[in-house]
């Protein structure tokens, strides 16, 4: 493993950027408001506290110190079970925003200090080898179905803001997996950090 990020500065690419110190200048979530998050989003239905009876992982298995990043990843993975359990039940998709993400975060005791210094040429491994680019476009090579990456500058300004991003977008990633007969792609161990890392490294600036 890793070592934690316990500076937030990290150099990459000849350039330094924090995520870290980026994620702290945020307001900070709030553990109480994401408790009402986890209730209002129906994640309360199927992640009960251990003894008691529920679809899901139980709830002290979600709640446990862990990187904002690594939580994310599992997230991602969480989605489609999620999805096909919610159309079953004739239920919407819960949106969540950004900050109600920070707050959730706190509640599951995720912080961007639990993430370790991602490997950013490990990153670009991954885009590649997860099928990313099947459906997107970085710097111009791949699909045409989502967003060129590099130019996704926004998704990439904090931790909390892309768990925000992909976490609406992974039923349309599913759904579009579905049609094109490809593996939902899963996240494991620091594959998110260094996704995550490479993509932000990478973008290109703001015009």
């Amino acid at each position: 493993m890793r070592p934690i990020r316990l500076l937030p500065v990290i150099l990459l690419g000849g350039g330094f950027f924090a995520i870290g110190m980026q994620a702290a200048a945020e307001t900070p979530g709030d553990a109480e408001r994401g408790r009402a998050v986890f209730t209002s989003k129906e994640c309360s239905r199927c992640h009960v506290p251990r003894g008691q009876q529920g679809i899901g992982p139980a709830l002290e298995e979600l709640r446990r110190r862990q990187g904002t990043l690594e939580l994310t990843g599992r997230l991602w993975n969480h989605a489609p079970a999620m999805f096909v359990l919610l159309k079953q039940e004739g239920l919407e998709w819960p949106g969540i925003t950004a900050p109600e993400m920070a707050d959730l975060m706190a509640y599951l005791q995720a912080a961007p200090l639990w993430d370790p210094i991602p490997n950013v040429f490990a990153g670009h491994v991954i885009l590649v080898r997860k099928g990313c680019l099947k459906c997107h476009r970085f710097r111009g090579e791949g699909g045409s179905v989502g967003t060129e990456l590099t130019k996704f500058q926004g998704g990439y300004k904090s931790p909390i803001i892309w768990a925000a991003t992909i976490w609406d977008h992974s039923p349309r990633m599913a759904t579009h997996a579905q049609r094109m007969g490809i593996l939902y792609p899963r996240f494991t161990g620091e594959e998110m950090v260094d996704l995550f890392g490479f993509l932000r490294n990478a973008a290109a600036p703001p015009q």
